[in-house]
């Protein structure tokens, strides 16, 4: 007997997502769809199939009978199962919604407020406990906000007869950009976005009927969607959801969940996969349990560090993690999420580039041994339908194979473009690679990523951001490699918390690491130890002369909802003299 998903797979059937959880909660009812575990560890807040397809069409009768049908809304949930069910809900009733994270600070409600207008919303959906801890903080909500604010929680009462259903064409979401290279977007994800997108995950990553997902990552970003809400409707299988607080305090209780309910698919930035082999090599993560159910472990970030892979498949090989579960892949936002992504079953791979070339913009592949060589991973490979090609950002032009490049992508998941911003629409998401003569190759047009990158071997390496390139005395450097000699300098150094840019000063380019330290790592060494060591590994490595280094506290970098560092956020802080330096303790402290 045909599955629902057999019947998608197949293309008998291409619902949207409201319409395939019908289905589900039809001839699935009592199957569990999401498991939310509090403080990471207790399921004790759960929906069935059944359970969820009733609450949403209580809550898409609610949206209609409120005439908000074709409107947006914010969406502003604490990590938990009301967020599935309210997104679910706008998405059936044809509400454009606008996730975003509950704010914490002053500047975090302008975000929310900023994201609105831009959005169109007059209304944010909530819960009674965020509505509650929010007024404690910042006073009134409707009047700081502006906006209607609503409780979904308990939305029965209203009834409502349910609006037209949604098409592929329709709006399903609008995702805020992070914000980690400038101010915020919202990208217009269609439904037809979404299947498109979900599908090639699953072309590379197959959901077999005994698949669980386990998930950390933020519901209202990006990648937490897609892995942790529309991946599992998509296949029919449980998913097992934690607050990211929860992972950072503790990040082996990831693994824990993962072992506990025989996870098979999870995913994460690599910055995650680090914090976890640190915790390993501190013995913190000896009761993770057996990893060998665990089928994909998604690694996206720009780039995926080599060497936290091999930290992590080392580090939890006696758990029985199998190095090729780890797949690493390549998305964003613009294109729905995934663009790339490595086979599942075979081991991630890397090549590595002369240092020198590197610099130069090219990527020259030597041996691993060679003294310099710089690893990169591959993100792997497209599927049918989707297209990447490396363009020179400035011409337009497609460039040579070991020249390195603009990411451009082109396929059914490139999202319709930014809310109410042609100008950024046309220039982001309908640009067209130009011939030698200037003219454009034929009628396709391609998303901008922003991304620079190579293809070898049919499958994508991803170097950095266009806009975040150091090019000091001609050269290119990629803030990351910088960053991560920074961070390897010296123990107590933290995964993921420094920070690299160039400023200009007395006429001259300046370069500024930013490292977060704790009071462990400044007890042992004294901040002025951790500066030289800091110096020395970035000549080391790089030849390059830091000028600036400022040690901080952690938490004072920015960073994105995903746990990404935002470079220009940091050096605006930097030069409007915001971040504050830690100061040497006294000798005997």
């Amino acid at each position: 007997m045909a599955t629902v998903l057999d019947d998608v797979r197949s293309g008998r059937e291409t619902p949207t997502l409201p319409e395939l959880l019908r289905l589900r909660g039809e001839r699935q009812p009592d199957d569990t769809a999401y498991v939310f575990l509090h403080d990471g560890e207790d399921p004790r807040e759960s929906l069935t199939y059944g359970e969820l397809a009733a609450a949403v069409d209580v809550r898409a009768r609610w949206f209609a009978a409120r005439g908000m049908s074709g409107r947006s809304a914010v969406l502003m949930y604490p990590p938990g199962l009301e967020f599935v069910r309210t997104l679910l809900g706008c998405m059936a009733s044809k509400v454009a919604a606008a996730p975003v994270q509950v704010p914490r600070r002053l500047n975090d409600v302008e975000r929310v407020r900023r994201i609105a207008r831009d959005a169109g919303a007059t209304a944010v959906l909530t819960e009674t406990s965020v509505r509650r801890e929010l007024e404690e903080l910042f006073g009134d909500l409707e009047d700081l906000l502006g906006l209607t604010v609503l409780d979904t929680a308990e939305p029965a009462a209203a009834g409502g007869v349910p609006g037209p259903a949604p098409g592929l064409d329709d709006v399903a979401l609008l995702q805020y950009t992070s914000g980690s290279t400038g101010d915020p977007k919202g990208v217009v994800v269609t439904h037809a976005n979404f299947l498109a997108n979900v599908a090639e995950t699953d072309a590379l990553w197959p959901c077999a009927p005994d698949g669980t997902v386990v998930s950390w990552l933020p519901l209202f970003h990006d990648m937490g969607m897609l892995f942790g809400v529309v991946m599992p409707l998509w296949a029919g299988i449980p998913a097992y959801l934690m607050a990211p607080t929860a992972f950072i305090r503790r990040p082996a209780r990831w693994l824990e969940a993962i072992a506990r309910f025989r996870g098979t698919h999870s995913a994460a930035p690599s910055f995650a996969y680090e914090m976890c082999a640190r915790a390993a090599a501190e013995g913190k993560a000896d009761g993770v349990g057996d990893l060998s159910s665990w089928r994909v472990a998604g690694n996206g970030a720009e780039p995926v560090r080599w060497a936290a892979i091999r930290d992590f498949t080392e580090a939890f090989a006696p758990h029985g993690f199998r190095p090729a579960a780890m797949c690493p892949g390549y998305g964003l936002a613009e294109n729905t999420l995934k663009v790339t992504g490595g086979d599942q079953d075979r081991e991630p791979t890397a090549v590595w580039l002369s240092a020198t070339a590197l610099r130069e913009g090219r990527a020259e592949i030597v041996d691993a041994g060679t003294p310099g060589a710089v690893p990169v991973t591959s993100s792997g490979r497209t599927v049918p339908g989707t297209e990447v090609r490396i363009v020179d950002p400035g011409t337009s032009r497609g460039c040579p194979p070991d020249v390195i490049g603009e990411i451009w992508v082109n396929g059914p998941c490139v999202a319709a473009g930014y809310k109410g911003r042609p100008e950024a629409s046309e220039e982001t998401f309908r640009a067209r690679i130009r011939d030698a003569d200037g003219r454009p190759e034929d009628g396709r047009t391609y998303l901008r990523t922003g991304d620079l990158g190579f293809l070898h071997a049919g499958e994508l390496h991803v170097a950095g951001r266009f806009k975040d390139l150091i090019i000091h005395q001609g050269r290119n450097y990629y803030p990351q490699d910088i960053e991560l000699s920074a961070e390897k300098s010296a123990d107590g150094l933290h995964p993921n918390c420094a920070v690299a840019f160039a400023v200009e000063r007395d006429e001259k380019e300046r370069l500024v690491v930013v490292v977060e330290a704790d009071g462990r790592a400044v007890r042992a060494h004294g901040t002025e130890t951790l500066r030289e060591r800091i110096v020395r590994a970035v000549h080391d490595h790089h030849r390059l002369t830091v000028d600036t280094v400022l040690l901080v506290r952690r938490g004072t970098i920015p960073r994105t909802s995903s746990g990404k560092v935002q470079r220009r956020a940091c050096r605006t802080l930097y030069e409007e003299g915001e971040l504050t330096d830690l100061a040497t303790p006294p000798p005997g402290r």
